[in-house]
């Protein structure tokens, strides 16, 4: 935790930016990493795909002895008490897709609840060399949509369809690459380091106008908000 607390006050307190968020499923988040980093943070993502145990079993998110539901209770307190913006994330598939999860999402109100359809990416997700395979996860586009339809009335609701998703994020590695998903697969353009940003970018295969499109400029710093959720 101290490792990460640290990057996270490097990004803020000495490169100064506008916006730093962590992704997590917050099973490790303590009180007292808010306490010491809390204020360098501006959103505080929490995976979560389900509400219901047996399915996060079946999706790979259980975590043994713990419930999610009392996690992401706990951290949207701590996110409260210290100012930092409270958000969820939902990867849709086979399992949840007819899933009701409105009410749980009104309890916890967050300020934004992305819902993302489960997206295949060759070498990744898919394909001979893949880490994890994920084929018989992904559901059609009826099917996302019919979830859609199904939350559509929470204000804090954002989807993203496969189409959406595809090229609408500038997304770096390790190595300070951009990653082009044009062709389905995560295609690196030269480092950043070696040629510049521009340069980089020119290969990165983003799409500017879908970033726009799926509401990828939004209100994303602390400083932005009276905090009066």
């Amino acid at each position: 935790g101290k490792f990460l607390g640290e990057m996270v006050k490097f990004c803020k307190a000495d490169l100064g930016m506008e916006s730093v968020t962590i992704v997590s499923n917050g099973s490790l988040i303590t009180r007292r990493w808010f306490e010491e980093y809390g204020k360098y943070l501006d959103i505080l993502a929490v995976s979560c795909d389900s509400f219901n145990e047996e399915i996060n079993r079946k999706i790979g998110r259980h975590a043994k002895g713990k419930n999610h539901i009392e996690i992401l209770e706990r951290v949207r307190g701590w996110c409260l008490d210290f100012g930092v913006l409270f958000k969820i994330n939902s990867v849709i598939t086979v399992h949840n897709y007819d899933e009701d999860m409105g009410s749980v999402i009104e309890s916890l109100d967050p300020v934004r609840w992305k819902v993302f359809q489960c997206l295949l990416i060759d070498g990744e997700n898919a394909g001979e060399n893949a880490l994890r395979r994920a084929e018989q996860l992904t559901i059609t586009d009826q099917q996302f949509e019919e979830f859609c339809q199904r939350h559509a009335h929470l204000p804090q609701f954002v989807p993203e369809s496969n189409d959406k998703m595809r090229n609408s994020y500038l997304v770096l590695d390790e190595y300070m690459r951009f990653l082009d998903n044009t062709a389905g697969t995560k295609k690196p353009s030269k480092s950043l380091l070696d040629v510049g940003v521009e340069n980089a970018m020119n290969h990165a295969g983003f799409d500017e106008r879908m970033f726009f499109k799926r509401g990828g400029k939004y209100q994303w710093s602390r400083g932005d908000t009276r905090m009066d959720w």
